[in-house]
């Protein structure tokens, strides 16, 4: 592609995450490629293209389920009228449009971190650097180009770019480019939620998401990511804090590890599990059964998320399915336990109770139970489900605690 872009007249080279990870020894995920032909120039070039994009006008070439995605350079500062006619800034600072096009020098400039701003020429196999991202690659760095305060402005979800970077490669963030992530976590409320989904998942689900949350938390920028999550982990069960974020996110990794997959209505499933167990306590309290409840609490959890990062229903339906699941998990008398074994939710429940189990929300008798049952011949689990006592064939299994109430956040 390198080369047929350079056979066509145009600058072509390899940027980005692709080029850090090929210096850092690793396997890169992805190749993006920078040029100075504009996204119309490179659909001449390529039949398989397609222009996407109206905040940033990219160019993806299609090969098969591949996409590799071609930007023409870019320019950081605009001041002519015919420059500002492709840029779009609002009043606090943050880039809307960014289509005015440049040098290579320019395009290196205006991108966010150092480390990102590295062109690799296929014609003599040298990188280029121009905002010494070599030298902090050597030193672990990780360095936002320019103006912190500015460059967060322009595009607040940097900052959370930045933990992400700093979680996967395990590079320190410089004092400079992290002051401002302290206290600037408000500015995430401006992005739209869809694109904070985006890069949720991105967080989450690149096989680092332990110390991703560890950093989100570091930095104050979860709370602005889950804050009905954030509120529940400052409180305590049995003078324990709550474990079960944590190792459904390391389960996630451990998962990823080793090439199973992920989903994401089982991250956000453990992520709003707490908000939700919360939300029930004053409706069991009204004398409310327990599933109406469940249901009534998730409705308003998700409703509350929705405001910070969409959720589509195509995750939050299985979602539901999944917490619904953990009442139905303790009921096994009759035929209820085979109906269960047949629910095209049993495994992710199944799983998902095992974390509750472990973090000492389930008896460990039930995982226990459930992990025989699904191995054993058809005999042993009718035995098995004779052999239960009245009250596990009725639904026993849960622990049922006094919980604090609800820590509340200040007004100030």
């Amino acid at each position: 592609m390198l080369h047929r872009l350079n056979s066509a007249g145009y600058e072509a080279y390899l940027v980005g995450g692709g080029v850090r990870d090929m210096l850092l020894g690793r396997e890169p995920k992805d190749f993006d490629i920078a040029t100075d032909a504009s996204p119309e120039q490179v659909r001449d070039v390529f039949r398989n293209c397609r222009l996407v994009g109206r905040r940033f006008r990219l160019a993806h070439i299609l090969f098969g389920r591949e996409t590799i995605e071609v930007a023409t350079f870019r320019r950081a500062q605009v001041a002519d009228e015919e420059a500002e006619v492709g840029m779009e800034i609002e009043e606090g600072g943050r880039i809307l449009r960014d289509n005015v096009y440049g040098t290579l020098e320019d395009d290196a400039w205006r991108r966010d971190f150092t480390i990102n701003a590295l062109y690799y020429n296929v014609q003599d196999f040298s990188v280029i650097d121009y905002a010494g991202g070599m030298q902090d690659i050597a030193a672990g760095v990780l360095r936002i180009i320019g103006d912190p305060a500015q460059r967060y402005r322009e595009d607040p979800v940097r900052m959370l770019r930045a933990i992400r970077f700093a979680a996967k490669i395990a590079f320190r963030i410089d004092a400079a480019s992290e002051a401002f992530i302290y206290e600037n976590g408000h500015l995430l409320d401006d992005i739209p939620a869809a694109r904070l989904f985006d890069e949720v998942l991105k967080l989450f689900m690149s096989g680092h998401a332990v110390q991703t949350f560890e950093l989100l938390r570091h930095y104050y920028l979860f709370e602005f990511l889950f804050p009905l999550t954030d509120d529940s982990l400052g409180e305590e069960e049995e003078g324990m804090p709550h474990q079960l974020v944590l190792r459904a996110l390391a389960n996630t990794d451990a998962r990823i590890a080793v090439g199973k997959p992920v989903t994401p209505a089982f991250l956000y499933a453990a992520l709003l599990w707490e908000p939700v167990r919360i939300a029930m306590r004053p409706l069991l309290e009204q004398g409310i059964e327990e599933l109406p409840a469940l249901h009534q609490a998730a409705n308003g959890v998700i409703e509350e998320q929705l405001r910070y990062t969409s959720l589509p229903r195509r995750f939050s339906t299985p979602m539901v399915e999944i917490w619904s699941m953990q009442l139905r998990l303790g009921s096994r008398g009759g035929r209820r336990a085979f109906r269960l074994l047949e629910h095209p939710r049993f495994r992710a429940a199944y799983d998902f109770m095992l974390l509750r189990g472990e973090s000492g929300e389930v008896e460990q008798e039930l995982c226990d139970w459930w992990t025989e049952f699904q191995v054993v011949d058809e005999a042993g689990r009718e035995a098995m489900v004779k052999n239960l006592s009245p009250a596990a064939a009725g639904g026993a299994g849960s622990k049922r605690r006094k919980r604090p109430p609800r820590r509340k956040k200040s007004a100030e």
